[in-house]
């Protein structure tokens, strides 16, 4: 019996590895849709755009590291012309330049850096948490320059807007701008539609989720999902189907991690479904740091809920509100504009192409529940050994369980 359960692992695998994988051209010609619809361009220029999206990257690092201490962030415009911008503190200018087919455009004046900004949040988010206790998130702005702070309806008729952001520049000394924000934030419940079930423990209810990419620590494969998942989990095929238990190897959820990893013995590839519901498979060609991402990139996400949808990266160093993060949350999450997340994605792929940026955790929305933003994990987080499968891999470690 074992002999002839362990040929058919070998043949459900094969049979998944079989099915047809999207290639980069393919994967980006499905993402330049949607990029068109949004911006309302050709899709061939949607598609070129796209590209310059991910062969700029090297250069905007390069620019990074080229003016570290004046760099207060980087961000792609679309309109009127598609281009990227990097703002600067100091007065000093400093000549356009071309990277991959698209103009650099140099701005100054910034009043802090993208790495003040950040240190001044992690050192004064409890100040303003105790000063604000309606107090949702905050972020920083690299279009702006500033720290963005989301705050209740409640605190922004009690104290004053322009009193709130002054407190808040007087607490953090870098610049602020203010956000009414209507709901307190969730994690994406698991219950929203996901293709691996299990029991929750804490309510004793079957629950699904999401699953986002697949991993490897050098010696297996496993599959992960959100720390708030179910222990133990069952995949659901395409026809309903479901395989036997892939059982939990570790869960990471406090601070700057939402991620669980579970055993799996159908993840010999790093294959991931960008649209599960058309059956469209892609490989993770490589990934998208945290430090590398700007505002602007258009990425893409797919969850059981909500589905495939791409939308627009708004804030890097996010912090979320409460306790979502088993306590306070560190500035390490990445929201991106809605309309398309739903309650029921957390575990999902945020990705652009074959290029892997994170894994969904929670959402933002407002009183008629449309979704203002969601906010991902970046892969930057996967905790040590694990790391993503990538095609690059000359050998695949065997998948399977702990």
């Amino acid at each position: 019996m074992r002999w002839i359960f362990a040929l058919l692992l070998f043949a459900l695998a094969g049979v998944a590895s079989a099915q047809i994988v999207d290639t980069r051209d393919q994967a980006l010609r499905n993402d330049a849709a949607q990029y068109a619809a949004q911006f309302r361009v050709p899709v061939d220029e949607a598609l070129r755009r796209l590209k310059a999206q991910q062969d700029s990257v090297a250069a905007t690092d390069a620019i990074g590291r080229e003016f570290a201490d004046r760099l207060a962030g980087i961000s792609i415009e679309y309109s009127p012309d598609y281009r990227i911008v990097v703002l600067l503190t100091g007065s000093e200018p400093v000549p356009d330049r071309t990277a991959a087919g698209v103009p650099i455009v140099f701005r100054t004046g910034a009043k802090a850096t993208h790495a003040q900004a950040v240190a001044a949040m992690r050192k004064h988010l409890i100040d303003l948490r105790n000063e604000l206790p309606g107090a949702r998130g905050a972020g920083y702005d690299q279009r702006t320059g500033e720290v963005v702070l989301l705050i209740t309806p409640g605190d922004a008729s009690r104290f004053g807007l322009e009193a709130i952001r002054s407190r808040a520049e007087q607490l953090s000394g870098v610049p602020v701008r203010v956000v009414v924000n209507a709901l307190r934030e969730t994690d994406m419940s698991v219950d929203g539609g996901g293709r691996v079930e299990g029991l929750n423990l804490l309510t004793n209810r079957r629950s699904r989720c999401t699953t986002g990419f697949v991993v490897t620590n050098g010696e297996i494969n496993a599959i992960t999902t959100a720390a708030h998942c179910p222990d133990q989990l069952t995949y659901i095929d395409r026809n309903g189907s479901s395989s036997p238990v892939l059982p939990m190897i570790g869960s990471w959820g406090l601070g700057y991690r939402d991620v669980q990893i579970n055993g799996s013995a159908y993840s010999p590839d790093p294959y991931f479904y960008a649209n599960r519901g058309a059956g469209e498979r892609r490989s993770v060609q490589t990934w998208r740091n945290l430090a590398s991402t700007r505002a602007g990139d258009f990425v893409c996400h797919y969850g059981e809920s909500s589905g495939y949808s791409c939308a627009t990266v708004e804030l890097t160093d996010y912090a979320p509100p409460g306790d979502l993060c088993g306590g306070p949350c560190s500035p390490t999450w990445v929201t991106v504009s809605g309309p398309s997340c739903v309650p029921g994605d957390s575990g999902g792929p945020v990705f652009s192409g074959d290029v892997a940026f994170g894994i969904a955790k929670g959402i933002n929305r407002d009183q008629a529940g449309r979704c203002l933003f969601y906010y991902y994990m970046s892969t930057d987080y996967l905790p040590p050994p694990w790391r993503l499968l990538t095609v690059g891999d000359v050998t695949s470690p065997r998948p399977g369980r702990p």
